[in-house]
């Protein structure tokens, strides 16, 4: 989304986003689901959407001042850089993790 050309090109990635978004959250919600034990999937899968959730404002509230402050392209590479952030460190926790429960 930051190198987006012009608005159809913005439109146009961010349709792609929410597709892959789309695709993603049944897999997290899956994978939540199978390495945590029965007894603690409510609170895991409530906290995962808390989280999720908890970004979803945060993240519009700190591009929208990062945007003010410094422009439309830099907000969107903040969030480019915290997704990937964020996927490292769901990476390096799942390494950390016990295999799935049966």
């Amino acid at each position: 989304l930051p190198f987006a050309a012009d608005h159809r090109a913005f439109i146009s990635l961010s349709a792609a986003l929410g597709i892959g978004k789309a695709l993603v959250y049944p897999t997290f919600a899956a994978a939540i689901a199978e390495r945590t034990p029965a007894s603690a999937r409510g609170r895991s899968i409530g906290s995962f959407r808390f989280f999720r959730d908890l970004g979803y404002a945060g993240g519009a509230a700190l591009t929208g001042i990062v945007a003010d402050a410094f422009g439309i392209r830099s907000a969107m590479l903040l969030v480019a850089a915290l997704t990937a952030l964020s996927a490292v460190a769901v990476q390096a926790g799942l390494k950390a993790r016990p295999e799935p429960v049966s």
